[in-house]
């Protein structure tokens, strides 16, 4: 059954959430996907986050029971899952919870496996990948509903193993070239898209935040 924040929500925005039964129902149908640590999912309308959260959850496990003995193995792969999570919401507060509840999967699962072993630049990295793939967009015209700016997307590559290197791009561009919500082929190329409109160096994964 589908909760509802307010009758004025529904109505000026269609908002309404899907409940986890029906989510992993869904998500079931792609579970092998939703079980590859990099797979790529975007969620045009993401509310506060319900599938992107279930996705998280499956990835992470995959992730624990793999890497949990290695810190910095369990690390690395926990970033590369969480950077191939996207998701927009029209609502600037359902955007900021998604992010929320996204990190906070993924700070319980890290606090109790490592204690105070954890890494402050980790969590920095996690936050900054979440602020930068979870945002605050209308995913019918493609921009900010405040700003009209376009919405621009970052590619996350990863080379040689801890070095990740962030490409952006524009929302609208992506999906039409594909004619989907598909933003990257399954090489991890951005599918059908020549020219990013910013490069960055590439930084470890424990400095992702340092593009700020």
């Amino acid at each position: 059954m589908n909760q509802i924040k307010s009758k004025k929500r529904i109505a000026d925005h269609g908002e309404v959430f899907t409940s986890e039964r029906e989510v992993n129902a869904m998500l079931d149908l792609v579970k092998q996907e939703t079980e590859r640590i990099e797979s790529r999912f975007l969620e045009p309308a993401c509310g506060t986050g319900n599938f992107l959260v279930e996705i998280l959850n499956r990835k992470l496990k995959i992730v624990k029971d793999r890497y949990k003995k290695s810190q910095l193995e369990f690390e690395r792969n926990a970033i590369i899952a969480i950077s191939s999570i996207y998701g927009v919401d029209i609502l600037q507060d359902n955007a900021i919870e998604c992010r929320e509840r996204l990190f906070k999967i993924f700070d319980d699962i890290y606090t109790k496996l490592y204690k105070t072993d954890c890494k402050e630049e980790c969590k920095q990295s996690v936050k900054f990948l979440l602020k930068r793939n979870i945002l605050w967009g209308d995913a019918l015209d493609f921009t900010n509903p405040e700003t009209k700016e376009p919405i621009v997307f970052s590619e996350w590559s990863t080379i040689n193993g801890s070095m990740i290197k962030r490409r952006d791009y524009v929302f609208k561009f992506l999906v039409e070239q594909t004619h989907q919500f598909a933003m990257f082929n399954d090489e991890g190329n951005p599918a059908a898209i020549d020219e990013p409109v910013k490069d960055y160096p590439i930084t470890h994964f424990l400095k992702i935040a340092e593009y700020a």
